[in-house]
């Protein structure tokens, strides 16, 4: 192995750069790896490695199932109103459960359909719902013939993701008062409205001050500085060490500590965080409590809990702090659906972000009466949530908003299935998926990471330096710092090794970080990385040897 044919100089230039913008250079490094093998061009897409994209290589089937046997039931309820040549009409309610049941009874050999007929089953018994209504409102999602009413989330499907959310979120433990739901395209668009309902309601301006818990997302870190906003960022580093040359990723009490300043208004995290994939501790969590109790009590909090299913009893900080957290939620890495678009917004009833809004001046009182005085004769009493569903569609166009009705059934099929045994099983086997994958490659590369029960195991983020000091000492790492630009063994590994990873100093982590995916190859893959980059350890310490 050799250094980068790329130079130094482009190497930095690059390195400003997204993380998820800079892979594209890896990605086509690596091509040019497996293009210049001979006698391998027509088999090139085996040899890449891109562990850079988190996006699972498992889906769940069950739940999949159940949504097409759940089509071909609403299908036949609409030949059933209206029969021609293609054309059929809008299923009716009154009768459609027992209708239902015939259906079932009448096509066994249909996948999915025992499935289907368990969710149902446990929707009706757990949450009391009507069946009817229940079945009307799962078949008419499924056929896609209405707009969303309500447009936040359909009825049914709201009280229903709410379960699976204190189930799956909030360790079964949920805080009193009712959590509300806005069902988004995806985590990415319950990130954009947040931010943008924020400041069209002058809860946030340009140039407030913010935190972040650090390493984080790098969309989080990146929308902050767009011209739109210029937020002021606080960062709240994870930077305690479990041992020399081990990162603990954890944040110590002065780093929480910062939010206790009044000034920061809203902060961030990802939980469990991204890339470290750790859950937040139950100590932060009571710090961050505390301060809200007694110096910031109108901190807005906002936790990204997608990995949230990875670690065993997850209780989210919505749970803990209720009044002040937004809860965004997706669908997409634990059921292999990111292209489904799939996520929520939560807020609960009482919080403090109405209270806000309430506190306003009275000219913003009357600015936002403008904004919003078309959807209602008395827009003050617009809950904050609700301002989120009418922004998302400019205000003007709030009578067409909402998430796409088959994508709403969907993601209650997901969480009816999460509460059935067959659920509980997936739970476990695409945790224990994660886990292998990050055995071996640790065994691979011959690396140590801090032991932590809290480890979702999604993502691994590896300090380089830090395991060059544990391994050779602080003069090793020293030699990598002063000759090396931080991303230089990224170039090395795409160029020579096909490996892509991402560069963890773009997500707020140390400049020579990395960040491995370990949900989007195959298990023995990663032990195929680790051996890569424990080849690039060795060439880096015989260049160092070599200089003494």
């Amino acid at each position: 192995m050799t250094k980068p044919s790329i130079s130094r100089e482009e190497i930095h230039r690059l390195a400003r750069l997204s993380p998820f913008e800079l892979k594209g250079e890896f990605v086509r490094l690596a091509e040019h790896y497996q293009a210049d093998r001979p006698g391998q061009k027509e088999k090139s897409t085996a040899h890449m490695l891109n562990a850079g994209r988190g996006n699972p290589n498992w889906i769940c089937t069950g739940p999949r199932e159940a949504m097409l046997a759940l089509g071909h039931f609403a299908l036949a309820e609409s030949r059933r109103v209206w029969t021609a040549d293609n054309l059929g009409g809008m299923p009716e309610q009154i009768g459609i459960a027992h209708r239902y049941d015939q259906f079932a009874r009448s096509h066994p050999e249909l996948p999915g359909i025992d499935l289907l007929s368990a969710c149902l089953s446990l929707a009706v018994d757990r949450y009391d719902l009507d069946r009817d209504a229940l079945v009307h409102e799962l078949a008419d999602a499924a056929i896609g013939d209405n707009y969303p009413v309500p447009d936040r989330m359909l009825t049914a499907a709201e009280q229903i993701v709410v379960g699976y959310l204190h189930e799956e979120l909030m360790d079964r433990r949920p805080p009193e008062g009712r959590l509300d739901l806005f069902a988004t395209e995806g985590g990415t668009a319950a990130m954009c409205y947040i931010f943008d309902s924020l400041m069209k309601n002058g809860l946030l301006h340009k140039g407030d001050r913010i935190a972040l818990m650090v390493p984080v997302f790098t969309p989080y870190i990146e929308i902050p500085e767009l011209d739109t906003y210029q937020f002021d960022v606080v960062r709240i580093e994870a930077n305690s060490y479990a041992e020399t040359g081990v990162r603990e990723w954890r944040y110590p009490t002065e780093e929480v500590a910062k939010l206790a300043d009044p000034g920061i208004k809203l902060v961030c995290l990802v939980n469990p965080s991204n890339p470290p994939s750790l859950a937040l501790s139950q100590r932060v969590t009571d710090q961050i409590k505390s301060i809200v109790e007694s110096s910031n009590p109108g901190l807005i909090i906002v936790t990204d809990d997608v990995y949230g299913t990875f670690v065993d009893h997850f209780r989210s900080i919505a749970a803990d702090l209720p009044r002040n957290t937004l809860l965004v939620y997706s669908y997409s890495k634990h059921y292999g659906c990111t292209g489904h678009r799939l996520g929520v917004i939560g807020l609960q009833r009482d919080n403090v972000i109405d209270d806000a809004l309430a506190a306003l001046p009275q000219a913003d009182k009357d600015r936002l009466a403008g904004r919003y005085g078309s959807l209602s004769l008395d827009p003050g009493s617009i809950r904050f949530i609700d301002r989120l569903v009418a922004d998302s569609r400019q205000v003007a166009l709030n009578h067409t908003a909402g998430l796409s009705l088959p994508q709403q059934a969907q993601l209650t099929l997901f969480s009816l299935f999460a509460l059935l045994p067959e659920g509980k099983a997936y739970k476990e086997k695409v945790q224990a998926i994660v886990h292998q994958r990050l055995q071996l490659l640790l065994e691979g590369s011959g690396m140590k990471i801090s032991e932590d029960p809290a480890r979702a195991g999604y993502y691994v983020e590896l300090d380089l330096l830090a395991e060059a000091e544990r391994t050779s000492g602080p003069e090793f790492a020293a030699f990598l710092k002063a000759t090396y630009e931080p991303t230089e063994p990224l170039f090395r590994l795409a160029e020579q090794t096909g490996v892509v990873l991402l560069n963890g100093g773009g997500f707020d982590g140390p400049e020579w970080s990395v960040r491995v995916s370990l949900a989007n190859l195959d298990d023995l893959d990663y032990l195929k990385i680790g051996h890569h980059l424990k080849e690039i350890f060795d060439e880096y310490r015989a260049e160092w040897q070599a200089s003494h």
